[in-house]
């Protein structure tokens, strides 16, 4: 089979600190995603529309088999008797999660409330249901999940089923999440919202987080969501400025991302934002220092960091495998810009254990203050 390579790329870096390991490949020159036209890259994940579970081929795919992941990255086979709870239920009510959908590498370890991937935690265990199917309309070059431009519609009993299954699984926090869904006037926002009135309704002392997609840039949506009765609104940028266009589906822009994150601070008052930043796909440190400046500019609260893994070769191809020390700087570079709650590290993920007290105990601080304030 022909590769999908317009040129083999070097094995990815392992960088220490500010300096660079080439693990046998070439120094790193100038970041090697940047050379192709803009217009190249979008023409090639325009074509998402056409086939179900495609990913863009080009330059930028494949495997590479000289690279290994680093010690740091493996992880057990996700076991323990939560974890089964918990899938048992979830298959029972045919309810999907991100977790399954997108190959999560935490999967045990927050479902196991903390205990690692086969063990019993002593924490929350969370779980990200995915809302309105499994199929998504774009084509995200680093994403696992499905695509097709004609996914099946949406269930209009899943809100009910979804606050159902949580309220009997006894949580206090829940993530809620979906597949981009273009082919909604609303992209889903009312689907995500009557889930959140469901959930406070049957449970009213639970927190909820939703990880949005963009909506296409309507804000109204935002809003509606925002308004809904949610905790915390979550919505990745995912990448820095320059790689946008090779990284998301074109109908996703760093901009657009911005302006959703800052519309849902506004939109209510108290409500607590969030976004996710991948790393390893060919940025720079000055790159990833503007994007979480970006981020507290619009008084985003809470920012996760984790490494880039190549789902199949028909994704991006990891550029460098960042080490957990340098998620230990990133994490307090984080805080010293002003971000309440940094997660970083290789497998830290957008909802990478969401629950956990610390989060918990922010949201709830914030939504006290607001009474306090309001009285």
């Amino acid at each position: 089979m022909q590769s999908s390579f317009a040129a083999r790329p070097s094995p990815p870096l392992i960088r220490v600190g500010s300096g660079s390991l080439s693990c046998g490949a070439q120094p790193r020159s100038a970041p090697v995603l940047r050379y192709q036209a803009e217009a190249e890259a979008e023409a090639a994940a325009a074509a998402t529309a056409k086939s179900v579970d495609w990913a863009p081929p080009g330059p930028y795919t494949g495997r590479d088999p000289d690279a290994k992941k680093p010690a740091w990255l493996r992880q057990r086979a996700a076991q323990g008797e939560k974890y089964t709870r918990l899938r048992e239920s979830l298959g029972e009510l045919k309810l999907n999660t991100v977790c399954v959908e997108a190959q999560c590498p935490n999967i045990g370890e927050c479902w196991n409330g903390g205990g690692g991937a086969g063990g019993e935690g002593d924490g929350v265990a969370t779980a990200t249901i995915m809302l309105l199917g499994d199929t998504c309309t774009r084509g995200c070059r680093f994403c696992a999940v499905k695509t097709s431009n004609k996914p099946p519609p949406p269930d209009a009993l899943e809100p009910l089923k979804t606050a159902v299954a949580v309220a009997s699984w006894g949580v206090d926090y829940v993530v809620l999440t979906s597949v981009d869904r273009d082919d909604l006037p609303d992209g889903g926002s009312g689907h995500f919202a009557q889930t959140v009135r469901a959930l406070k309704e049957l449970k009213p002392g639970i927190l909820v987080e939703c990880l949005t997609s963009d909506f296409h840039g309507d804000l109204d949506a935002v809003s509606s969501l925002a308004n809904s009765g949610l905790d915390v609104y979550a919505h990745n940028i995912e990448t820095v400025r320059s790689l946008q266009r090779i990284v998301r589906d074109p109908r996703a822009g760093y901009d657009q991302s911005l302006a959703v994150l800052k519309h849902a601070k506004i939109s209510k008052e108290g409500m607590v934002t969030k976004s996710s930043i991948m790393l390893g796909l060919g940025e720079t440190d000055k790159e990833v220092k503007q994007a979480m400046a970006d981020l507290r500019a619009i008084d985003v609260d809470i920012l996760t960091l984790g490494q880039y893994l190549q789902p199949t070769e028909r994704h991006l191809t990891v550029r460098e495998y960042v080490t957990p020390e340098k998620f230990e700087f990133w994490k307090q570079y984080g805080e010293s810009l002003g971000f309440l709650y940094v997660a970083s590290g290789p497998l830290v993920r957008s909802s990478y254990r969401a629950g956990e007290l610390f989060v918990q105990n922010l949201v709830r601080r914030k939504k006290t203050e607001l009474v306090s304030t309001a009285s």
